[in-house]
């Protein structure tokens, strides 16, 4: 039994005063001193790992007046605070070991949009594809791009000055700000545009810290103007962090954004921001150019960028061989193509934009022309072309997994973002990366390397095990070696992702101008209250060091190998924070689009379980012994000593606020299938249930839900008895909601009118080859089986009339409920039982399907981990055996088209086999449109258990509830997963078909006869 850990240190006698002096006075939003919620915002995308005292997520900018306000008084000089919005920063900009001030959960509107004037007005927490979601219909958008932009809020662009691919031709965020609203470190609300001379004389007229600032930093521009001329490079990254160098705009007006632009949250607090928008291209097309060598690929951009396109992007071999491994690819793989066998070992991306189709063609053939001329110095290889939207988004989602597939590298050394934005005038690009990686090669350290050629910035990940002793001596050597070659050719160390913990090379960079940026920090915050320690600090306070700062590597080294390798899942999370994707019709986690809780996100809980690990380690606890004792000993043994430790149940226990994130996650697998990294909760969630409860007692309802299976078939005996004994509040006695009905009709009987068997291997045997080549063996799962019985019946009817001979496998529990409620042992015995009576079956050389995806894809995903090395059955999911055997290059579809709303496990972990429908439906001459959704919010039981309705329903109503309302009764809206059907029936009171039933009833048209070959090896099992 593991012990009881001790939560987190108490919240400091200075920040839990200052919470509840900030409560008394009317603060409107949350305010968190909890384990959980500190431990999560601890860390963001970088290395480093600092745990705040507080969290404070206001609501609107007058809670912002009221922090600002109380930090200004004499009582609490002591306290410090950041500012945060997505968390992605790599250089732990939004750390801070005193108060950190989210303000992505509630100031996330969007205020106002002006087609007219192409401007918005937005609240900080605003992320940006939200934005552009909501000027699309306007065909506008805010143009920098980031590979984050599905999280990276407004604020956090504004506060690092973001850029990435495109900034050639759109610039940097600073270029699209044309108003600034700022709570000042005295609580003042500022207002900030471009003044002309008689706007800021007005200004520094004030007797606030609004004029003090303008007096100050008009002073420090005049004094200095020759210095920051000359310090200041001309690049197109400029230097982030107090632009001296473009508060003078070129009509001479004094524009005060320039120095809050890249402040990293060190003036004040950023409120609201009004952007300009600029016209949606409506023509795109993307050259994708394959080299023999990276450095081919470098030194090409430079011809390349001649022919002024919009972008050009590049990306390593290292890069492109992980996205190989991942959904992404599937998409994208016709556009890179081998060469004689070889892989590209570089790539560039050619974009050009355009409002009309000529014009983007007219540029596409200069290219293309440069490309067919004999330009063997080149080493190019040869060229695709993507035209359209859809292609050309395809492929920059691969390059924006760029990141985050890097991190997915196997091993204990993963690439790790220090030194990864180095900006140099892009002539000097190709020589300058040679140079360092020749540096990495001598620290003999891997990489990989991917970025914005055009603009002179690439993207360098060094491979480094942070948990090694010396990691982080490794890291300032590398990081002073890279810095002097910056220097050596005109260039930045922090080119695109701030400063944040690299600020102790301010001073060496700006050398005599540094004291004008101590000026400038003193004026916003004479107090230096605001993030301290990150660009400037005033004389005698410390900047921050890269070496200096705790890392998540430090803390990991408490966590014994052996621990760290069993509980892999979760400890190799890189921060990158995918997982927090705003689109809510992306499947990637619904617990925290429900919630906008960060500690119920992949990300949240995987910091969580580090911790609770770490904790363990510390109390001398080894949890896998742990675990193996739980699987082998009687539950009746261990009964008094769960019972004793429930009934003197301590709040103060920091695995009950781990458990509270974990009871939240619908094991919807989303994770697994779209973290770059893999992170994989319900897997580590499951170890953790196990452990939980093999101290504290289950909820009667985890007995339920894991006795439900087995007892499936007995209760079909009775379906009246069952279904009123559910109707009088059976389900609600032990907290299950909502309760489906049994379906009622006699599995047996039915299967037995259409002549259907129960496969036996004796039978099986005794086939002929042809008939076994015109067989199938359907495996049951317990919830279509007996809940959803006429879908079962209508694929068996389906195969038969498709001159198939379908086979039904004898009912046995697959075993997913248990592994989601963490009865592991179980789950074992069952997973061990099934695999063998499944493989007498599949012996027989008779193939088997599935027809529920969640059950389905069990048995090549939690089987393959719960028995590792054994010899699994494949189970194909339907539609991948029907695809790989109907001819669907086909027919002409018939009228309008049916629409699929996928089970979010399947789309997440299974991307071909969605795909599969729509293969299925042209062969039977249907058009299949595949809807982009998210999670139903049902997730097998998650939705009916009664503490998660609530959830469950808000999540629905995220995604699932707009076609539903649109399409649902018009029997062309489907859902391929037994959970979602349920949900849409219990929230809207509509019965979605499941695509089989639709294909039985098209069996009267003329159907493609089925191959009786093997099947193709196109099926993903």
């Amino acid at each position: 039994m593991i012990p009881r850990l001790a939560s987190l240190p108490e919240t400091a006698p200075l920040h839990a005063a200052f919470c509840a002096e900030l409560r008394a006075r009317g603060f409107a939003g949350d305010l968190s001193l909890s384990g959980a919620d500190r431990t999560v915002l601890a860390t963001d995308n970088s290395i480093y790992q600092l745990t705040p005292q507080a969290v404070a997520f206001p609501r609107d900018r007058d809670d912002l007046v009221r922090i600002a306000r109380l930090l200004s008084e004499d009582r609490f000089a002591g306290m410090r605070i950041a500012p945060r919005g997505g968390g992605t920063g790599t250089n732990g900009q939004s750390l801070s070991d005193g108060l950190v001030v989210d303000l992505s959960r509630h100031m996330n509107r969007i205020l106002a949009i002006d087609p007219v004037t192409l401007t918005v007005r937005v609240e900080a927490g605003v992320v940006k594809d939200q934005l552009n979601a909501a000027l699309r219909p306007h065909g506008l958008f805010f143009a920098p791009e980031l590979s984050t932009s599905n999280r990276a809020t407004i604020g956090g662009m504004i506060s690092t000055d973001a850029c990435g691919q495109g900034s050639c031709l759109y610039g940097k965020t600073r270029d699209h700000v044309r108003a600034l609203t700022t709570i000042l470190s005295d609580g003042t609300v500022w207002q900030s545009e471009p003044l002309d001379a008689a706007g800021l004389a007005a200004v520094q007229a004030r007797g606030d810290r609004a004029g003090a600032i303008h007096r100050e930093l008009d002073r420090i521009q005049r004094e200095n103007a020759a210095l920051i001329a000359e310090i200041f490079p001309p690049l197109n990254r400029c230097l982030t962090g107090y632009d001296l160098a473009h508060i003078r705009r070129p009509d001479g007006r004094f524009d005060l954004n320039a120095v809050l632009c890249g402040s990293e949250g060190t003036l004040g607090f950023l409120a609201e921001a009004t952007l300009a928008v600029l016209p949606l291209p409506s023509h795109v097309a993307l050259v994708n150019l394959r080299y023999g060598s990276f450095d081919a690929a470098l030194r090409d951009a430079r011809a390349l960028s001649r022919l002024a396109p919009a972008s050009i992007e590049t990306v390593d071999s290292k890069v492109l061989a992980l996205a190989q491994g991942d959904p992404v690819w599937e998409g994208v793989a016709a556009f890179f193509p081998e060469d004689a066998g070889e892989r590209a070992r570089g790539v560039n991306l050619v974009e050009f934009v355009g409002d009309s189709e000529a014009a983007v063609e007219a540029a596409l053939a200069r290219l293309t022309a440069m490309l067919d001329g004999d330009e063997p110095a080149a080493r190019r290889r040869g060229y695709t072309v993507a035209r359209g939207e859809a292609d050309v988004g395809r492929i920059w989602t691969m390059r924006k997994k760029a990141v985050g597939l890097l991190g997915n590298q196997k091993g204990e050394a993963r690439p790790i973002a220090f030194v990864e934005d180095t900006a140099v005038p892009p002539e000097n690009l190709a020589d300058f990366i040679a140079e360092f990686r020749a540096a990495l090669d001598r620290c003999h350290l891997d990489y990989g390397m991917f970025g914005h050629v055009d603009a002179g910035v690439l993207h360098v990940r060094p491979t480094i095990d942070m948990k090694a002793p010396g990691a982080e001596g490794l890291v300032r050597a590398v990081t002073e070696e890279v810095v002097g070659l910056t220097r050596k050719y005109g260039g930045l160390l922090w080119g695109e992702h701030g400063k944040g913990v690299r600020s102790e090379f301010s001073p060496l960079v700006f050398g005599p101008l540094y004291p004008a940026l101590q000026a400038v920090k003193a004026a916003f915050d004479p107090g230096n209250q605001f993030n301290p320690g990150k660009i400037a600090a005033p004389e005698g306070a410390a900047l921050l060091t890269v070496d200096g700062v705790p890392t998540k590597g430090s803390h990991d080294r408490a966590i014994p190998a052996e621990v760290r390798a069993g509980y892999d899942e979760a400890l190799h999370c890189n921060g990158n924070g995918a997982c927090y994707s705003w689109d809510p019709d992306e499947a990637m986690c619904p617990s925290w689009k429900g919630t906008r809780e960060r500690r119920h996100s992949p990300k949240g809980r995987a910091q969580l379980m580090r911790e609770w690990l770490r904790r363990l380690a510390v109390q001398g606890v080894d949890p896998l012994a742990e675990a193996r004792a739980a699987r082998t000993r009687p539950g009746w043994r261990t009964f008094p000593a769960r019972l004793s430790a429930s009934l003197r149940r301590r709040d103060d226990d920091f695995s009950h606020e781990v458990h509270e994130a974990m009871a939240g996650c619908l094991a919807c697998k989303s994770c697994t299938g779209l973290c770059p990294i893999k992170v994989d909760v319900p897997t580590f969630r499951a170890k953790f249930l196990e452990l939980y409860h093999g101290r504290y007692l289950r909820p009667l309802r985890h007995h339920a839900i894991a006795a439900l299976e087995p007892l499936a078939p007995w209760l079909a005996k009775a379906p009246r008895l069952v279904n009123a004994a559910m109707r009088l509040g059976a389900g609600r006695a032990v907290g299950l909601v909502h309760a489906p009905n049994l379906s009622g009709l006699d599995l047996g009987r039915e299967t037995a009118r259409r002549g259907v068997a129960l496969a036996e291997p004796d039978a099986l045997a005794r086939l002929s080859p042809a008939e076994r080549l015109s067989s199938v063996i359907v495996v049951q799962d317990a919830f279509t089986s007996h809940y959803d019985t006429p879908v079962l019946l209508a694929l068996l009817d389906l195969l038969m009339g498709l001159g198939i001979r379908p086979w039904l496998a004898p009912f046995r529990p697959n075993g997913k409920p248990l592994h989601v409620h963490g009865f592991l042992g179980a789950f074992e015995r069952v997973a061990a039982r099934n695999v063998e009576d499944l493989g007498r079956l599949a012996a027989t050389g008779v193939p088997l399907i599935g027809l529920d995806p969640s059950m389905t894809l069990t048995y090549r995903s939690e089987y393959k981990q719960a028995l590792p090395g054994r010899d699994l059955p494949r189970v194909a999911l339907v539609q991948e055996w029907l695809a790989a055997r109907l001819d669907t290059r086909a027919a002409a579809a018939d009228g309008e088209p049916y629409r699929l709303l996928p089970h979010c496990t399947e789309r997440a972990t299974a991307q071909p086999a969605v795909a599969a429908w729509t293969q299925v439906f042209r062969a039977f001459g249907l058009n299949l449109v595949v809807l982009p959704a998210g999670c139903c919010g049902m997730a097998g039981t998650y939705g009916h258990e009664a503490e998660n309705r609530a959830t469950s329903e808000r999540i629905y109503g995220l995604s699932w509830a707009k076609p539903v309302a649109e399409s649902g009764r018009t029997g062309r809206l489907l859902a391929d997963g037994y959970s979602c059907r349920s949900q849409v029936k219990i929230v809207d009171g509509v019965r979605l078909p499941h695509p089989v039933e639709i294909l039985r009833d098209h069996l009267a048209k003329p159907i493609p006869a089925p191959r009786l070959g093997p099947a193709r090896h196109s099926e993903t099992i």
